[in-house]
């Protein structure tokens, strides 16, 4: 690769160097890889140059000039790049090293406080069913048109651009022609998507979420709104009092709505909303088109989700027919809502709704069902914002008759903290019906274990990745390993 065909400050060393492949972690670095090295939260990359450079890197991209000049003398061989904004280098580098194939896709990016893996799935399907083959990069992993592809995400949610880009390129080499990705609010002011010019750009809603990142609502805002300021079209949740109407102040040429309240001016809507535990039926109104559908979905919220799938694929040509006549095969994603029975006569739902609204929103759907008692297993999670911890117990008390308070990616906090903040929301933190673990794991057994016949057992909050994140490492876990292995002592 030919640096000095690109825009820099300075390059010591060789201006044209074997590259490989692209990292941003030194433990990642292969030979003949380019290392960035970012200063994040924790660590800042520049301490791990000698050791990229051990480990075979042939070039150093970094922010520290003087540091850069200095150890280029000490390799010659190597070459070293001093940028001003690394993060929007390492997006503009991983985007030409992969040949630029996202452009080459149908690129979707959904954002919101709630809904986006759900959005990201039904997308991903919808598309797919509609003759697109379409991948899906987000919460439950990365998945092509066909299956769930193994590979470790280097974040929760959005991954890197180098990574992104991998990810872009493989599943283009896999045969896929569409791309549907969860884009986080953090991802979009870490520049993460920088560069990708997304074909449809998804609202779901706006609520309180990662102020532990960005310490204010308005920079929260402010970071999501970057999304649809790259796109050529989008898709916005109608209902939404938190973001909606920014959005369309913005975009109302180039924009569909969405509504399930009854918002009449809205491009698409449901009503009369029927919901089983098969699935959803509702009327669903388009222009002057009308019909009575089925979705194998559960929930009101998740009709919502649903319209903004129809969106897309109407922004991308398809129509409202052949959407319709493919609804009825709509695949959902991992972990949400889903209804697991067991031979011990209890009913179990695994939801990893994270925040107040979401848990509320669930609850309120789970309640439709038929049981004898709601046990909920709620968490607190120890990468997130503390000050939401005791909004998680607000959102439950009063609604289950057990709860289990238990933690969930405890990261360098002390379990206990996270638990002790949870219980602060309760107006009773001492009522015998609320229960203490400080592991998912021993959440989830405890709910199990709680639960008898014919009642639910609902787990809920942000288990990701199928796995634990504590002190910086990613401890496997899955609640359907522990559900499956679960044996009960009186049946």
């Amino acid at each position: 690769m030919k640096f000095n065909e690109w825009q820099q400050s300075h390059i010591y060393g060789p201006e044209e160097q074997e590259v490989e492949s692209l990292v941003f972690h030194s433990k990642r670095v292969q030979p003949n890889a380019a290392f960035f090295s970012i200063k994040g939260e924790q660590h800042d990359g520049h301490v791990f140059i000698e050791e990229a450079i051990q480990a075979g890197a042939s070039t150093i991209i970094g922010t520290d000039r003087e540091f850069l000049q200095k150890i280029s003398q000490q390799f010659p061989s190597k070459t070293f790049i001093h940028v001003t904004d690394i993060r929007d280098y390492m997006a503009t580098f991983s985007k030409a090293f992969y040949q630029a194939v996202d452009e080459k896709m149908t690129t979707v990016g959904v954002t919101g406080t709630n809904g986006k893996t759900t959005v990201t799935a039904y997308v991903r399907s919808l598309l797919t069913l509609l003759g697109l083959p379409t991948g899906s990069i987000g919460t439950t992993g990365i998945w092509s048109s066909k299956e769930k592809l193994t590979y470790k995400k280097s974040t929760p949610t959005t991954p890197e651009s180098t990574d992104l880009h991998q990810i872009f390129h493989h599943l283009y080499e896999l045969g896929d022609r569409g791309a549907s990705m969860e884009v986080s609010s953090i991802a979009l002011d870490q520049k993460r998507v920088q560069g990708i010019w997304y074909d449809v750009a998804i609202h779901t809603n706006f609520s309180e979420e990662h102020l532990e990142y960005h310490q204010t609502m308005e920079h929260y805002k402010k970071s999501k709104m970057k999304l649809f300021a790259q796109s050529k079209a989008q898709v916005i949740n109608a209902d939404d009092s938190g973001m909606a109407e920014d959005l369309l102040c913005q975009h109302r040429d180039t924009c569909l709505t969405y509504s399930i309240d009854g918002d009449r001016g809205a491009d698409i809507r449901a009503d009369y909303i029927d919901i089983s535990e098969e699935g959803s039926t509702f009327d669903l109104y388009y222009s002057d088109y009308y019909a009575r559908v089925y979705v194998p979905v559960y929930g009101t919220y998740n009709v919502a989700n649903v319209l903004a799938a129809i969106g897309t694929a109407l922004h991308l040509g398809f129509t409202i027919q052949e959407i319709i006549h493919v609804l009825p095969k709509l695949e959902g994603p991992e972990g949400r809502f889903q209804v697991l029975e067991t031979p011990y006569h209890k009913k179990i739902i695994i939801d990893y709704a994270h925040t107040p609204v979401a848990l509320n929103r669930l609850v309120e759907e789970v309640k439709k069902l038929e049981y004898d008692r709601l046990i909920c297993m709620i968490a607190g999670i120890g990468i997130r914002d503390f000050n939401k911890m005791p909004k998680m117990a607000e959102a439950i008390d009063g609604k289950a008759d057990q709860v289990v308070v238990t933690v969930d990616h405890p990261g360098y906090h002390d379990p206990q903290d996270v638990v002790d903040k949870v219980m602060t929301g309760f107006r009773n933190p001492y009522d015998s019906s609320i229960h203490q673990t400080l592991t998912r794991e021993e959440g989830v057994k405890k709910a199990l274990e709680l639960g008898r016949e014919n009642d639910i057992v609902l787990l809920t909050s942000g288990c990701i990745n199928n796995a634990q994140i504590i002190k910086g490492e990613e401890v496997p876990h899955s609640d359907e390993e522990i559900i499956r292995a679960y044996h009960p002592t009186v049946v």
